[in-house]
């Protein structure tokens, strides 16, 4: 197991704990930059996104701050869909595209996302569309294995949903049980294609997930200002997202 593989997924999960998310994104981004299987690398990026998420979900839910009939039909329609997309078979010309097109969408989040204004400023929510937009985030959230966080938080600051630590929380949640559900789907898809045990191999991440996530969590604390590592991931994240698109079309 490659040494700067594993500081890489401790660093990130130390970072994203520390405001309670997973850090999906960007593991799937170091992965894809090793070569990985296509096929076992979704499974692998969920994994250690349920481990790091978990602290931080359960944190916000000790505090209060999830407000938990507006989350409701956010996560009722994405779990199911996001099991579903975690069980739709792909072919790796396919998956790479997806893959390429969803990070490029999230690296520009990230490096372009503007800060959040004004508290108290929340709109009504509606349970239609916040149905319909958790079921497609969770459907690709299962497919290309991130927990959909990323592409959930900008959206619901973009329409006033609730307050930052409000939507923080719900973020948290939202990509635990969609992390958790894509998870089940790909272990479903790799254990009927013989593919499940390649994927002890990456125990190392795992454990480097854990220890990170839990000081991450403990300190509660920004190591850097939230946009300098927001935007600097997004970097590492656009890149990789340029280099898939660019080996698609050329294949």
């Amino acid at each position: 197991m490659n040494a700067l593989l594993v500081f890489g997924f401790f660093a990130t999960a130390l970072l994203y704990a520390s405001v309670g998310f997973g850090g999906g994104s960007t593991y799937t981004a170091l992965l894809t930059l090793t070569g990985m299987d296509f096929r076992i690398l979704p499974f692998v990026s969920l994994v250690c996104n349920v481990i790091v998420v978990t602290g931080g979900t359960i944190r916000f839910v000790r505090a209060g701050l999830v407000p938990w009939r507006k989350v409701l039909p956010l996560v009722v329609a994405s779990a199911p869909m996001a099991l579903l997309g975690g069980l739709t078979p792909i072919k790796q010309p396919m998956f790479m595209a997806v893959l390429g097109i969803s990070l490029l969408v999230a690296g520009a989040l990230l490096v372009w996302q503007r800060e959040p204004k004004i508290e108290g400023m929340a709109r009504p929510s509606s349970t239609l569309v916040d149905g319909a937009m958790g079921g497609a985030i969770g459907y690709l959230s299962g497919l290309v294995g991130i927990g959909g966080g990323i592409f959930l938080a900008p959206l619901l600051y973009l329409v006033r949903w609730g307050e930052a630590k409000q939507i923080a929380a719900t973020a948290s949640f939202f990509i635990l049980i969609n992390s958790i559900a894509g998870l089940i789907g790909q272990s479903i898809k790799l254990g009927n294609a013989g593919e499940l045990g390649a994927v002890f191999a990456y125990w190392p991440l795992a454990l480097a997930v854990l220890a990170g996530g839990q000081i991450g969590s403990w300190l509660g604390v920004k190591i850097l200002p939230p946009v300098v590592v927001r935007r600097a991931t997004g970097v590492l994240i656009l890149y990789v997202a340029i280099q898939l698109l660019w080996r698609t079309v050329g294949a």
